[in-house]
């Protein structure tokens, strides 16, 4: 191995390390804990070297969003491939969707709810934003109806849950109903056969 690939090794590493800190930080005690300081104590490197891989906190937020999108899109996929037919595809895609949305709050935050400079749902949206998407429209393209584009079926249904999602976790929503949310949700806007 060449010492530049080291070198590239090493600092995808330290990238890494930067933002599993970041992330478990966030999830412990919320993103306002996340400052590049504590970062530096945490990782044991000096705050100039999170500089070098990081310019502050709005992409380490990034970084983390784009992190849980693919782990989000790989939940989806997983819950919809185990079921059996377009409405338990759908209600499996939902349940997966408020399940990743309740275990990984601060990753939900950064993907949803904070600033990592991302752009979303245009030309430059980054791969994993879009990927996640896809895993949504996989399953929700089927259940669209006729003449409704599965494009803008998924923005909404994806809408729907995230309402579920944010207003559950506010207090807003009563927990113990989720089930019935999302029954009736993939009863009155999926059309299945």
């Amino acid at each position: 191995m060449s010492v530049q690939e080291r070198k590239r090794r090493e600092r995808a590493e330290r990238e890494r390390l930067i933002v599993a800190t970041a992330r478990e930080l966030a999830e412990q005690q919320g993103w306002d804990a996340v400052t590049t300081r504590r970062l530096a104590e945490r990782i044991e490197y000096s705050q100039p070297v999170l500089y070098s891989h990081f310019r502050g906190k709005r992409e380490i937020i990034g970084a983390v969003a784009l992190e849980g999108a693919a782990e989000l899109a790989a939940a989806v996929r997983a819950a919809a491939a185990l079921a059996n037919g377009p409405r338990e595809r759908v209600a499996a895609l939902a349940r997966a969707y408020l399940d990743f949305a309740e275990r990984n709050p601060a990753v939900y935050d950064a993907l949803f709810q904070l600033d990592g400079g991302l752009a979303y749902a245009q030309e430059d949206t980054p791969e994993p934003l879009k990927d996640a998407f896809a895993a949504l429209l996989e399953s929700l393209g089927e259940v669209a109806g006729d003449g409704v584009d599965p494009g803008l079926f998924t923005e909404v249904f994806w809408a729907s849950l995230h309402g579920l999602a944010t207003l559950t976790r506010a207090g807003r929503l009563p927990p113990e109903y989720i089930e019935p949310r999302v029954e009736l949700l993939v009863d009155r806007l999926a059309v299945t056969p």
